[in-house]
């Protein structure tokens, strides 16, 4: 059987691809089309980020990302929402979310495919893949049964190792070395840290607003205690910057509203307990755990100045070491893939076999936590379908 494009994985990117260009064949070894789709943003898909642009990324090459999200943009995915008529609404920091649930676009990446005259192929495995005669030519196990399909162009969609209960898999990755593409050192990104200590067990559940560094790239966000470690999103978004051995530093006063409120405090409630009065600003139960770690005894009135600044100082600069992360079991995307250095920036092509393309996260662009993945996904996709377009 032939067809002029295959699309190696239905999720996200392969999904956009097969709508955008035309008479794909679509292989997923899924039960259902889109499933991290339907997961994603607690249910309601957080699927694009009005502040999209390539600063948002992280690549060996960071100016790569550039030409696909130029030419289609969070404005372009965000107009094909409303044509579909799917209620959606903005979350803070440019996060966009459905009103009701993932599966709106889920069933609109279909209709786009459907309208293109895609045909998705479901739990359908990849025996083997070859080029020949200036075709692919694939051997595919559809439940037991072997199948023989050939096509000009080849789309790899089909992601990184990220979260490998919904399937995951380094597939993407094995075709690229097939076809002597390089790759760049994979790791979980978007993920919690881990400490094997559970140093944080007692404070478990406690969430508060902190500036999050690490390798000199800062976040100011929600930061959660967990029994494993550190979660929320200002550790999901630090952990694709961090390497393992490296110290994370914590700002719990990232605003530095801390002195001078304590100050005028010590006027009004002198009295009272230095923890009881910093206890009106931070969770009461993170408190009593860093006055464990801290000198925090005594009362306000009796702290001078120059303590005060001692410890809101430690207080702004809180230096852990992560034992690790949470690993690819959790973690939202994998960092690093195919290395953009193989590929075009303007069709997703590999630049020794032009009719292979790599889209989504099976490339070294990895966004921040917000929708930018998700916009990623949909540029990418686009990008490599229009190519195909284009080709005779």
């Amino acid at each position: 059987m032939y067809f002029k494009t295959i699309i190696l994985g239905a999720g996200a990117a392969g999904l956009m691809c097969a709508g955008t260009t035309q008479g794909a064949l679509v292989i997923d070894h899924a039960k259902a089309a889109g499933e991290k789709i339907r997961i994603s943003g607690g249910g309601r898909c957080n699927f694009t980020n009005i502040y999209t642009d390539a600063s948002n990324f992280i690549s060996q090459n960071p100016h790569f990302a550039k030409s696909a999200l130029s030419r289609y943009t969070q404005w372009d995915f965000l107009d094909l929402v409303q044509r579909h008529n799917i209620a959606y609404h903005e979350k803070t920091l440019g996060q966009m979310f459905c009103d009701t649930s993932a599966k709106d676009i889920i069933a609109m990446l279909r209709h786009e495919c459907d309208r293109a005259g895609a045909q998705i192929w479901l739990q359908t495995a990849i025996t083997s893949i070859d080029h020949r005669d200036g075709e692919f030519h694939l051997t595919l196990d559809q439940q037991g049964q072997t199948k023989q399909v050939r096509a000009t162009h080849l789309v790899v969609a089909t992601g990184g190792k990220s979260i490998p209960k919904m399937g995951a898999t380094g597939l993407a990755y094995d075709i690229a070395q097939k076809f002597r593409l390089d790759l760049t050192p994979t790791r979980p990104a978007l993920v919690p840290f881990t400490f094997s200590d559970g140093r944080f067990r007692d404070i478990s559940g406690v969430a508060t607003p902190v500036r999050a560094t690490a390798n000199q790239t800062s976040f100011d966000e929600a930061m959660l205690f967990t029994h494993r470690g550190l979660s929320g999103p200002a550790m999901l978004q630090i952990s694709s910057y961090w390497h393992e051995g490296q110290d994370i530093t914590i700002n719990l006063d990232p605003e530095s509203t801390l002195k001078p409120a304590l100050r005028i405090q010590r006027q009004t409630s002198g009295k009272r307990q230095f923890t009881t009065e910093l206890a009106k600003h931070l969770p009461s139960r993170l408190v009593d755990y860093l006055g464990q770690q801290f000198d925090l005894t005594g009362n306000l009135a009796d702290w001078s100045d120059a303590r005060m600044d001692q410890v809101l100082t430690k207080l702004q600069n809180w230096s852990l070491r992560p034992t690790g992360t949470e690993g690819y079991r959790t973690a939202e995307v994998t960092a690093g893939g195919v290395c953009t250095s193989g590929l075009s920036s303007k069709t997703m092509a590999a630049k020794t076999l032009p009719n292979l393309y790599f889209i989504g996260e099976a490339v070294d662009v990895t966004g921040w936590l917000g929708g930018y993945n998700f916009q990623w996904a949909w540029s990418s996709g686009v990008a490599a379908g229009r190519a195909i377009n284009a080709a005779p």
